[in-house]
């Protein structure tokens, strides 16, 4: 304002400063402008520091710096943004990111061009082509990973009226016109394409710059791996893909209002796609991990905040892990539920499983079991399936155990007892009460309860199970089990055993056929009978070793009958072979049952699996991609699909992964001594993106190195992903420190750098792209030129002319 305005202002006062009306005046328009400015105290927060340093000013400034009109202006603008927020609610704003749409596009082309072939099964289509025919035909299969994925490919087969039966034999086998190839390979397309325009929106998230993060979409389209992993009917593109949604939808509701609309949408959103990638694969847990870090790491930093109560604080707390813990826990149980509903009938996988479960399906055991009595009593016929674990059943033959072992220990030289796979005759034994000579079923039929003790007869051999303190053949710290032969040697029979169901309902429980789990317990030594699991040499006919063991609560100690009889004659091998069964109501188990079952045997698998592979990898091979995996070949030309990254991208996000630590550790070291090279904002920003991707990369590869099984390259695509969007992050993170340089040299020289990668990238992309879709015929000297590291082993036909 002007001098001269000043003073006329000035003098108006003293012409008025004796009148009462001019006085009033004067108070009521002092009295209007504070309350004008009250009111804009009261606006939201993003306004208010604006609006405190004009009130401060006006109160030790006055009048002579801002006018009451200037003031009104304020209120008004104020207010109507205000009414603009109060009607928020009652609008939809709708935006479009073109570079979304155009990232989606060309993924969804590459992913999708002539995705019929090759007309051939293609590496794990072998498999999971079967399950997916399973499900057509509702029959039982047993997979190692939950059934999320295989679910959502069923889903189109089914929609396409595929009707199951294609039997997928063999690697290279030509698919029949029956089998629509097209619906079996589009969701995992379809996945592989939107996991580029994910990545970019995660990484806008992250606060990356639109450039950087558009590059981090078009590396995602131009990686080899990726592209050829999305095009088959496998699981990796839907893991991914769920595990960045997860993520990225994870950073949204960490950064929306608690308790508002937005905050609960988000936080479903990423407990959904979390869990669904947990349940396509189990490693999908590692993106739980990933997800229970970052929520933790917030949470700790909203400690310090001392405008949050602590109610506040823990009601956050409490309904961000239940709202995690109930969608994920319903999505998992919900894919497992439609599961075991769809595939009621038997099938080649069922044995895998209990008793209980295989008479359950519809055919296989159940027509078996159908007929069998229930009560197991003194007199039974029966078989004893060792339930957890291996499939086997307790057995004997008239062959004796070696008088020596091979490392000199002496036997008991008894008939042998052994756990086979297979159905035989030989695995019949006679449930008889001690000191009663009969093997028959009274008329009064007496059966056997909780805490009985027995003998059990060898149907064939008619000899008793039988243990002494003997060392066992492949376990000399357990003992051996036999079949008693008496030799009249002071080694008298020890053959009495006590029945303990380890899942009674009460106590003094009867045994039953089929769903009672017992363990039997050697009445003379306190041992229990267990399957070792160990292989017997060719004495034993290469069977399974059975013992007596001291540690009684294992699983492998827990055996069910699984054939039941009884026995109504003194032909006991006669009637073994030709008895009919009993009738008696189907078995029937409830989904809680069903699914803890399922449960234990899947973990089991995973643990007991460790065959080998030609095309297997080590965990520290995969960062430098030092070895592929051939995919298919064609049988009249070298055209083939080889699993192969683009080596631009996956030496760069390795380079990536040590500059990121290198400079995260120079930071903080420079802020120790009171060296402030980046902002509180940018360091935060910096220290998030180490949060997100470079914990993302390590939670989803460092685990590797503890995995005892056969691991494929593929296994590092997850890792991988974050790597690119780390090496993305990096990328942008260098262009944004030149900037501040200020030297237009360097920064040109930095994107001339840049734009040269990314050409090599493109380069690489293309030159191995004929590996990736398998349409291209290549003759012995493109083979070799693609052969850019020794260790890469290429299918090549030599015989070819």
């Amino acid at each position: 304002m002007s001098v001269d305005a000043v003073r006329k202002r000035k003098n108006r006062s003293k012409a008025s400063a004796g009148k009462e009306e001019g006085s009033d005046s004067g108070k009521d328009e002092n009295k209007n402008e504070r309350l004008v400015f009250d009111d804009v105290r009261r606006e939201p927060v993003a306004k208010q520091a604006a609006q405190k340093e004009c009130a401060k000013k006006i109160d030790e400034e006055g009048e002579s710096e801002i006018d009451a009109k200037n003031a009104l202006k304020v209120h008004e603008k104020v207010h109507s943004t205000q009414v603009s927020n109060d009607n928020s609610f009652m609008t939809i704003s709708i935006s479009f990111d073109v570079i979304t749409l155009l990232l989606f596009l060309v993924s969804f082309v590459s992913r999708m061009w002539k995705l019929w072939t090759p007309n051939n099964v293609v590496f794990d289509e072998m498999h999971y082509g079967k399950y997916v025919s399973f499900y057509m035909r509702n029959v039982f299969f047993f997979d190692q990973h939950p059934p999320l994925g295989k679910q959502l490919i069923a889903a189109t087969a089914f929609l396409t009226g595929y009707d199951g039966n294609y039997t997928f034999d063999k690697i290279g086998a030509e698919y029949t016109p029956n089998v629509p190839i097209f619906a079996l390979r589009f969701v995992p397309a379809l996945c592989g394409a939107l996991l580029a325009p994910m990545v970019y929106k995660l990484l806008l998230q992250m606060k990356v710059s639109r450039i950087s993060a558009s590059l981090g979409g078009a590396l995602i389209i131009l990686d080899n791996a990726l592209l050829t992993q999305s095009r088959f009917m496998l699981m990796e593109s839907m893991l991914i893909l769920f595990s960045v949604m997860g993520i990225l939808f994870l950073m949204k509701f960490l950064d929306a209002k608690p308790f508002y609309p937005t905050w609960w949408l988000t936080g479903t959103c990423a407990a959904l796609f979390i869990s669904s990638a947990i349940s396509v694969k189990y490693v999908g847990v590692y993106a739980m991990y990933h997800a229970v870090i970052l929520i933790c790491r917030r949470l700790w930093d909203l400690l310090k905040d001392r405008t949050l109560s602590d109610f506040n604080l823990g009601m956050r707390t409490v309904l961000t892990a239940t709202l995690f813990a109930v969608v994920i826990v319903g999505v998992y149980l919900t894919s497992f539920y439609y599961h075991l509903t769809l595939l009621h009938k038997a099938g080649p996988h069922d044995s895998v499983l209990t008793s209980a479960f295989q008479a359950s399906l519809d055919g296989g055991l159940a027509s078996i079991t159908k007929g069998q009595p229930v009560n197991v009593v003194h007199g039974s016929q029966i078989t004893l399936r060792h339930t957890h674990g291996r499939t086997c059943w307790l057995h004997s033959h008239a062959a004796v155990y070696p008088v020596k072992y091979a490392d000199n220990r002496g036997s008991s030289h008894q008939q042998q007892v052994t756990c086979y796979s297979f159905k035989d005759v030989n695995n019949w034994w006679i449930v008889k009460k001690p000191d009663i000579p009969n093997l028959v079923v009274a008329e009064l039929p007496e059966e056997i309860r909780d805490g009985d003790e027995i003998q059990l007869v060898h149907g064939i051999t008619s000899r008793a199970l039988n243990s002494h303190d003997v060392a066992a053949p492949m376990s000399p710290q357990c003992q051996e089990v036999s079949c008693y032969i008496d030799y009249n040697i002071s080694m008298p029979a020890q053959n009495l055993w006590r029945v303990d169901i380890i899942n009674k309902q009460e106590p003094r429980e009867i045994w039953h056929a089929i769903t009672s789990q017992v363990r039997l317990i050697h009445v003379t030594t306190g041992l229990a009978l267990r399957f070792s699991g160990k292989q017997l040499p060719d004495w034993g006919f290469n069977q399974h070793e059975i013992v007596a063991d001291k540690i009684i609560d294992q699983p492998d100690t827990v055996w069910n009958v699984e054939e039941h009889r009884y026995t109504k004659g003194t032909e006991i091998a006669s009637q073994i072979a030709k008895e009919e069964m009993i009738p008696m109501a189907p078995t029937r188990l409830t989904f809680t049952e069903k699914f803890m079952e399922i449960q234990m045997k899947m973990l089991w698998y995973a643990e007991k699996t460790g065959i080998t592979h030609m095309y297997s990898s080590e965990v520290f091979d995969w960062p430098l991609m030092n070895k592929g995996i051939a995919y298919w070949v064609a049988k009249d030309s070298n055209a083939q699909i080889h699993l192969l990254g683009n080596i631009v991208i996956w030496y760069s996000g390795t380079l990536s992964l040590v500059l990121y630590f290198g400079l995260l550790v120079f930071y903080i070291l420079r802020r120790c001594r009171q060296c402030y090279d980046l902002t509180e904002e940018e360091f935060v920003k910096f220290t998030q993106a180490g949060e997100v991707f470079m914990i993302g990369y390590l939670i989803n590869f460092l685990p590797f190195f503890f995995v005892e099984r056969i691991l494929f390259l593929h296994y590092y695509l997850p890792a991988l992903t974050f790597k690119i969007m780390l090496l993305t992050f990096v990328i942008d993170h260098l262009h944004s420190l030149l900037a501040k340089v200020r030297n237009v040299l360097y920064c040109f020289a930095y994107d001339v750098l840049m734009v040269l990668w990314f050409i090599g990238v493109v380069f690489v992309f293309v030159k191995f792209s004929v590996l990736s879709y398998g349409t291209t015929k290549l003759s012995e000297t493109d083979i070799v030129a693609l052969r850019w590291k020794d260790t890469w082993d290429f299918i090549l036909h030599k015989d070819l002319s």
